[in-house]
């Protein structure tokens, strides 16, 4: 007689050779989710991915598996692959400008602006005075000369592009002068002197690492000099005994025939929290006959790379064949153009994240008492720098309030818990405590950040 003090094995708990079909398990209450974030069709192969492995391996050969398990292990691929993508976050480093974290956030009323103008269709390439086709920069051009003196400027996907595009159009099978001291490499492998081999230019180093002259530049000019360019060293600082030009005396010793070219990279206009730092007008005005830039970063719109400078040679630049490759979309047009009319108009919706940032520490310690009101005996404040990030201001930090985690947990245990909480908070640690920089997190992150720290975080009172 069996045991009746034993409860007994559900049917989903016991191991069977034989695995459902596809189909069977396509409609079990546990993928529907899945199926709307991931789609049917990847989910479908998920579940053939798992159970072709299942019947492959040893284990299920000599025991089988229960449907208990194998629902289990479903759910634990399809997790990985929700993980995957794009989603919201809260951004608690101190980095205002993450490369990794979608780089500058964009104003919601920017973006609630050009709602309607991107779900239906618009005049980005019709002229409606004429009803004939029309370029797509719409107003960009003359707004950016407001902004920056420029003659004209044109817009492309990213300032790589920029960059990319300015030599291969301006010094392609000719020589291109710079610094070694400026052959940077940035994010992703980006190099200056792999940018210019491909663009098909010359790379003509002058100076050394730490000092470059006007007369460097001035002497190695040839015959077969096309282009002198000054890169801005975006993610490191040297310091100690250097020595840079000033761009003027470049520009004004320079043959007429020599394009001058700066990459100034952040895209500082208007902002006020980097008085050391040369801002595109500055350039421009110093001599540069050509400007290439980040749209969003210091400037505070989507990411893009934008050219200003000499009309020539903006015109050239637009009729190059490699322009319509490296063109964005209405999406980044539209969101570039409002961004300008209220930075233009000084209105905050125009500020970039670093100026909404930096002009208003009291907001940031605002965040900050109202965290550690919520989640009593969880924090306590310590000083802490924010960065702006993205390859600007190398060398500035900025005092920001920072909330120490008194949570009894491995440091890197809770910074695993918070990076899988349902909209992950991306945190760093400190002296082996969890530390979130207040500075980088927004406004509309703190109710939701509340509800979750309320769940997760342990509070120093209750440590055993």
């Amino acid at each position: 007689m069996p045991n009746q003090s034993q409860p007994q094995a559900s049917a989903i708990d016991q191991p069977s050779h034989r695995l459902p079909q596809v189909e069977q398990l396509l409609q079990q209450a546990f993928l529907t989710p899945h199926i709307a974030r991931l789609s049917r069709p990847l989910v479908t192969q998920l579940v053939r991915d798992t159970l072709s492995e299942l019947r492959q391996s040893e284990g299920f050969r000599q025991h089988g598996v229960a449907l208990a398990r194998l629902e289990g292990l479903i759910d634990s691929r399809c997790r990985q692959w929700v993980r995957q993508r794009q989603t919201r976050l809260i951004n608690a480093t101190g980095t205002l400008v993450h490369t990794n974290l979608g780089r500058s956030p964009l104003c919601a009323e920017l973006w609630d602006e050009v709602r309607e103008l991107n779900t239906g269709y618009n005049n980005l390439e019709l002229d409606l005075a004429t009803g004939k086709r029309g370029g797509r920069k719409g107003l960009i051009a003359p707004l950016l000369a407001c902004l920056t003196q420029a003659e004209d400027s044109l817009v492309v996907n990213n300032n790589a592009a920029s960059l990319f595009l300015l030599l291969q159009e301006t010094a392609k099978g000719r020589e291109v002068i710079v610094s070694r001291g400026e052959q940077i490499q940035i994010g992703g492998g980006f190099r200056i002197p792999d940018i210019l081999a491909l663009s098909g230019a010359k790379l003509v180093e002058v100076g050394t690492t730490n000092i470059t002259t006007a007369r460097d530049y001035l002497d190695a000019i040839t015959d077969q000099t096309a282009l002198v360019l000054m890169v801005h060293r975006s993610n490191f600082a040297i310091r100690g005994f250097t020595e840079s030009p000033d761009i003027g005396e470049v520009a004004r010793a320079l043959p007429d025939h020599i394009v001058l070219a700066v990459d100034q990279g952040s895209g500082l206009t208007t902002e006020e929290f980097a008085p050391d730092e040369t801002s595109v007008r500055q350039y421009l005005k110093a001599g540069a006959d050509l400007v290439c830039y980040s749209g969003d970063k210091l400037l505070g719109g989507p990411q893009c790379g934008i050219i200003g400078g000499r009309a020539d040679l903006i015109k050239r630049l637009e009729k190059h064949p490699m322009m319509r490759t490296f063109r964005p979309s209405r999406i980044v047009y539209s969101l570039l153009e409002r961004l300008l009319i209220h930075k233009l108009n000084k209105s905050p919706t125009g500020a970039g994240i670093a100026q909404r940032t930096l002009s208003s520490p009291a907001a940031m310690q605002a965040r900050a008492d109202q965290l550690l009101a919520a989640l009593p005996g969880c924090f306590i404040q310590v000083p802490a720098q924010l960065v702006v990030g993205g390859g600007t201001l190398p060398d500035e930090f900025y005092p920001a309030p920072a909330l120490e985690c008194r949570d009894p947990r491995p440091a890197q245990q809770l910074l695993d818990a918070l990076r899988e909480l349902p909209v992950p908070v991306i945190a760093t640690v400190r002296q082996q405590r969890v530390l979130l920089n207040v500075a980088s997190l927004l406004a509309d992150d703190m109710p939701l950040l509340i509800a979750q720290l309320s769940e997760l975080l342990i509070p120093a009172a209750q440590e055993p």
